[in-house]
């Protein structure tokens, strides 16, 4: 039997799948949104709002301060996803370039980092921030947010910058500039679909993070997103219309960023996967 005579049959269906886990619980979050509380339990089930409403939204601002908590989450994400990229940048071009003893244990160690999980995390980054006085603070939150997507972005950034001819570097310092004003203008440039890669990865779990942001930052006006949305469930209620609202506010940014960076996206997961 040939495994390849129906190959064009599987492809549709693993595109079936790719499609239904990845777009149909954002769609159907979305048609939620619309509906009232009593279309959402009605059976059969409605895929469609009969009379779509955007009432849901305007009651989830008058419950929660959702504006606060989403500028709370905006600071937070493009803060820790400009230090996480400007540090990144510096380690994974000292690896790149210059002779660091032991380069190979180096990045062994960040991908042995970065699968530590959060919550092993929980009790020093409680304490440390607790000593300084910064709970309830937004550097709270940059900063552990930025050393968890440091190894992810690091090890994406250091195969582009060995992709990069070292002549261009040359060129440059030749001309007066330092090395430090080589990566910047020479180097990232020419990583520009690593550097947004590193970029979005870093936002998006900055974006998504809940345990550190209940913990570290529990004042109701220093609350993010995902922890401000779970505010909106009672002891015995359960308003879906109204959190699928405050949902799809919570996922417009993630998803503009990625529909407009997308092309830079996928090439830099597939070009930093060849090269180096």
């Amino acid at each position: 039997m040939n495994p390849f005579k129906n190959l064009r049959l599987w492809v549709w269906v693993a595109a079936a799948i790719v499609v239904f886990n990845g777009f149909f619980p954002a769609v159907w979050i979305f048609f939620t949104s619309l509906k009232l509380e009593g279309e959402l339990t009605r059976i059969p089930i409605t895929y469609w709002p009969d009379n779509p409403t955007f009432q849901n939204y305007l009651q989830a601002f008058r419950e929660q301060p959702l504006g606060r908590y989403f500028f709370n989450s905006v600071v937070v994400a493009v803060g820790s996803t400009v230090l996480c990229v400007t540090v990144a940048a510096l380690a994974a071009y000292a690896l790149a370039r210059l002779h660091v003893p032991r380069r190979n244990l180096i990045l062994s160690l960040l991908v042995g980092v970065s699968m530590f999980p959060v919550a092993s995390l929980m009790v020093p980054l409680y304490q440390t921030f607790n000593e300084l006085g910064l709970r309830n603070n937004y550097l709270a939150l940059i900063l552990p947010h930025a050393a968890l997507s440091l190894p992810v972005a690091t090890l994406t950034l250091v195969s582009f910058f060995a992709g990069i001819p070292r002549d261009l570097e040359s060129a440059a310092m030749v001309d007066g500039s330092s090395r430090l004003g080589a990566l910047w203008r020479i180097v990232v440039p020419l990583s520009a679909p690593g550097v947004f890669t590193a970029a979005i990865l870093a936002f998006v779990n900055s974006w998504d993070e809940f345990l550190l942001a209940s913990t570290l930052l529990p004042a109701k006006a220093m609350r993010t997103l995902p922890v401000g949305i779970q505010l909106y469930q009672g002891e015995y209620v359960f308003p879906w219309p109204l959190i699928s609202a405050a949902l799809v506010v919570a996922l417009v940014p993630v998803a503009l960023v990625i529909a407009v960076f997308q092309e830079r996206v996928v090439g830099g997961l597939t070009q930093g996967g060849v090269k180096g």
